[in-house]
Order: C-alpha cells, then structure tokens, then sequence
C-alpha cells in the first residue's frame, strides 16, 4: 500500500519547515520507501508499518505543536510491490511516448 500524507502544525506560526521536518525525518528513518515532495510524504509497505510511521511522524509533530492537522490519502492494493516508483514510471512512459 501507499500512502501520502502531510501533517501540518497548527498555532506555530506560518513558517512550519522546521516541524514538517520532524514529521519527514522519522519517515526517511524507518527505512520503509518513500518520497517527499512539497505537498505530501508517500510511504509505502504494509498497513500496519505505514500506519505506525504515519502515527510516528504526527507525534513528532504534536510533540512541539498544540494542534496538528492530518491529510492522508491511502491505495490500498495487495500483492504490488514498489507502487511508489512504477505508478510514475508508467506516467512518465505515456508522457515520453506523447512526446516522440
């Protein structure tokens, strides 16, 4: 399964880097795969491992924030391995294909 997520904090200001980070940097520590661009966080691997990493990064953040907000969007999809770069592998041979 992959999942994106972002975890935003809430009553810290506007600039959240420095927390945002917090919640990226336990996500490149559990060694699951993963990618970060400036929207969301995708991890991929098994329900329960993503889901403790999710809980992990929002916790990193809340320890520092008084109100975190989670957005998560979840493929669900057994049995597929390495979703995280194929799915854009194919986007970007359609894309390739559109251009030759």
């Amino acid at each position: 399964m992959i999942v994106a997520f972002s975890v935003t904090p809430l009553g810290v200001g506007e600039d959240v880097g420095e927390y945002v980070a917090d919640a990226v940097r336990v996500v490149r520590e559990s060694g699951l795969p993963n990618r970060t661009d400036a929207m969301f966080t995708s991890v991929e691997g098994e329900w329960d491992e993503v889901m403790n990493v999710v809980k992990r990064a929002v916790a990193a953040v809340e320890a520092r924030a008084p109100r975190v907000s989670l957005v998560l969007k979840a493929d669900i999809r057994p049995g597929v391995e390495d979703a995280l770069t194929s799915k854009v592998e194919t986007v970007e041979r359609h894309l390739a294909r559109d251009d030759g």
